[in-house]
Order: C-alpha cells, then sequence, then structure tokens
C-alpha cells in the first residue's frame, strides 16, 4: 500500500535546504560533544553529514559554547562543509542570542522548547526575545514541546478546566492535547512578534509510541507549519531502533513529517552516526527517499551452516555504504539499486534475479559454486576463495555500466 498523500504544508528555508510542501523529507541529528569544544563537535558534524545528516543540531547553553559556534561553522566551510548548523537553547537563550550577536548570524535556525524559556515568569518576555533575534537576523525557528519540559502552568490551567467538565478526559489525554496546545499558541505569539509564518516548524515530542502517534495528528490537523518527527528519549540499541521506526513509519505513512530524528542513545564511545542511518532506512523502508543501494540476505537456516554468506553480505552492505559518496557524485539514480547476497539453493536464485545484481552462495552440501544473476539472467558462476573480491568486480562494473550511461545521457539532454 502506497504512503497517503503528503500533509499540505508550508516551506521553510533553512540555510541550503528546504523543508515542507513537495521537497523531500530531511534527515536531521544532533552532536553530542561540548559544543565549546569547537574541534571535538566539527568532527563530528562531519562525521554525520558524511553519514548522510542534512541539517545538524548543537547545544548552546553557556557563553563558552556560543562563543564557539561561529568558528565551527566557519571551519566546516573551510572543509566545504556547508551542513545547516541549528541551535538547540534552552533556559538561557534569550541572553546568549542577545551577547553573542555573531553566534546567532552564524545559526541557521534556532530551536526554542516553550516550556524552558519562561521559567518562573508569568510573561513570554524570554520568548519574545528570541523571536526578535530570529526575526533581526532573519532566521527560521523550530518550537520544539517536549512532554519532558511541557509549560507547567498551561498544564496546570488545562488540567483544572478539564475538571470542571461534565466528563473529564484522564490526565494522559490532557497531557497530549496541553503539548499540541503549548506548540500551535507559541506558533501563535511567534507570528504576532511579527515572525512570518513560513519562518516557523513546530514538533511536540513524547517518548511513548502511541501517544506520539496521537500528538502528531492532533498538531497535523491543527495547520499548516512543517513538523519535525521525532521519538524523543527513544532509548539504547534495538528497543529504540525499534520504537523509533514503529513511530515514524505510522506518521509518515499518514503523511505526517517533513523532517525527522532518530533519538538514539549510543553506548559510551559509540557510534553517533547510527541515527542518521535508521532514518534513511525507515524512508527507504517505505519507498519516501532512496539514500544507498540495499542489501537483501536471508537470516539463515540448516542448509547455512558457513558463515561464509553473512560474512559476505556485511561486507558489501559496507562497501555500497563507504562507496556511495564517491558514487552519488558519478552515477545518477545508483542508490535505487539492489543487491542480494544469499546462503543456499531454496530463495537464493530466485531473489538474486529479483535483484539488479545478486549472487547464490552454496549452502551445507550444495556444489561449490555462486550463480551471479545480472538483471535477471545468469551472467557467470564464481567459485574459489576470491569469491567476495570477484563479485566486487563485477559489481563495481555493473554500477559504472547501468548508472554511468544514465549520468551521461543526463547531462547530454542538460546540455
Amino acid at each position: 500500500m502506497p504512503a497517503s498523500p503528503r500533509r499540505r504544508s508550508a516551506v521553510v528555508t533553512i540555510g541550503n535546504v528546504k523543508v515542507g510542501g513537495s521537497n523531500p523529507i530531511v534527515v536531521q541529528s544532533m552532536t553530542n560533544t561540548d559544543t565549546a569544544d569547537s574541534a571535538a563537535t566539527v568532527n563530528q558534524v562531519m562525521e554525520l553529514v558524511r553519514a548522510g545528516s542534512e541539517l545538524v543540531r548543537v547545544t548552546v547553553n553557556t557563553e563558552e559554547a556560543a562563543q564557539a559556534v561561529p568558528k565551527i561553522v566557519d571551519t566546516l566551510r573551510t572543509f566545504g562543509v556547508d551542513v545547516p548548523i541549528i541551535g538547540d537553547f534552552h533556559y538561557n537563550g534569550h541572553l546568549l542570542l542577545k551577547k553573542f550577536p555573531d553566534c546567532a548570524r552564524a545559526l541557521s535556525k534556532y530551536r526554542i522548547n516553550p516550556g524552558n524559556v519562561n521559567i518562573g515568569r508569568k510573561q513570554d518576555d524570554n520568548f519574545r526575545t528570541m523571536i526578535e533575534a530570529a526575526i533581526e537576523y532573519d532566521k527560521p525557528v523550530r518550537i520544539g514541546v517536549n512532554w519532558g519540559s511541557l509549560d507547567a502552568s498551561l498544564l496546570t490551567q488545562m488540567m483544572d478546566e478539564n475538571s470542571r467538565v461534565a466528563e473529564p478526559l484522564d490526565a494522559s489525554e490532557v497531557t497530549k492535547r496541553a503539548i499540541v496546545e503549548s506548540a500551535i499558541r507559541s506558533a501563535g505569539n511567534a507570528e504576532r512578534y511579527g515572525l512570518p509564518h513560513d519562518r516557523i516548524i513546530l514538533s511536540a515530542k513524547v517518548s511513548n509510541v502511541q501517544d506520539l502517534i496521537d500528538v502528531y495528528q492532533m498538531l497535523a490537523a491543527r495547520g499548516d507549519y512543517p513538523l519535525h518527527v521525532g521519538l524523543t528519549e527513544a532509548g539504547l540499541g534495538s528497543k529504540g531502533i525499534v520504537a523509533t521506526t514503529a513511530a515514524l513509519s505510522v506518521l509518515l505513512q499518514n503523511g505526517i513529517g517533513d523532517t525527522i530524528r532518530a533519538s538514539l542513545t549510543p553506548l559510551p564511545n559509540g557510534d553517533r552516526t547510527e541515527e542518521v542511518i535508521v532514518c534513511q532506512q525507515v524512508l527507504q523502508a517505505l519507498n519516501l527517499r532512496s539514500f544507498t543501494p540495499q542489501v537483501a540476505a536471508c537470516p539463515g537456516c540448516g542448509r547455512t551452516t558457513s558463515t561464509f554468506f553473512q560474512d559476505m553480505a556485511d561486507q558489501i552492505q559496507t562497501y555500497l555504504r563507504e562507496q556511495m559518496p564517491v558514487w552519488r557524485e558519478k552515477y545518477s539514480g545508483v542508490e535505487d539499486m539492489k543487491v542480494a547476497v544469499m546462503g543456499c539453493v531454496v530463495n537464493g536464485p530466485g531473489e538474486s534475479k529479483h535483484a539488479n545484481i545478486g549472487i547464490s552462495l552454496p549452502g551445507t552440501f550444495e556444489k561449490p559454486v555462486a550463480p551471479v544473476y545480472i538483471d535477471g539472467k545468469l551472467a557467470t558462476t564464481l567459485r574459489g576463495e576470491a569469491i567476495v573480491a570477484e563479485f566486487r568486480v563485477l559489481l563495481d562494473d555493473y554500477v559504472a555500466r547501468k548508472y554511468g550511461v544514465v549520468q551521461e545521457l543526463e547531462e547530454v539532454v542538460g546540455g
């Protein structure tokens, strides 16, 4: 079943990236370095960009972090990395944006949490100061509500109102409605202070899958602001990946979401780029975008007691991802390629025929040969110890022949 049509939204420009409307759904990520450590932050931003992140958010929580932002952006530009850098502000963003105008100018977008910007204040002076900075420096903002830091006064007000109705809702439902109300009211205030409608993105994050789906369905019905979608505090390992995938898939399938992030908890010294890859795989699995050739590989059974096909599938998948930065520049459409690395004769030949290029390795007690299929036809049979290297040569040759021709045709047509 194809995904529902994208929800209609305004288009917001963030640096060189357009979000919303009919533009592709954008993958974003966030650094976990101390932003004041500009070298470490630059290195991690570059890793995230190489993995495919199209927007990168950094924490701006101290004067040292704010002072480091212009240097970070300048250094990235020196290396040819033009990714928009987003400043994540809580509690003291109004002070930092006012005191460090170079930081305000260097950032491509400000993230404002309405629950944390006016703590203990009856007026939204701090919020207004941040919006005025966005207006002065012509920056878009994401008004990001999070149920872990929801505006307590708004929630109390809505709980009180709910307690007085004949059939009150349960507290969970009121909380979800308060999250949506906080986002919509804050966006309305921002526009009232002079920020253009097409400079606002909204998010409303929770850490429970079903609650997130409910909140975004309500939020999507309240206006045409572009929506940034993600399950906050998704968690570690398979739990975080599965929960994020479940939440994003339901919303994206229903046309909700203009930018996405997987808020995964990495292991100590773990790979931060995993959150980028998860987002890419969700979009690619739903046929919403393509990023890298996909490898079909069987799970293994008693016919595949050797681990050779598993090792080969892993090597080929890693090779494809490593080659994509080069291939993307040279070969148009290569990200849509399908590759099969199968472990026995049961489904191996059939799955290989369905792929652009596929190999069916011998299972236990099968003949020690590996037929290779290209565009549905048997092309050759590999034997011996160098199967992986030989298949990689065939893969490189196929990419150059098929997608190089496409690139040449496009160049001719384009003049």
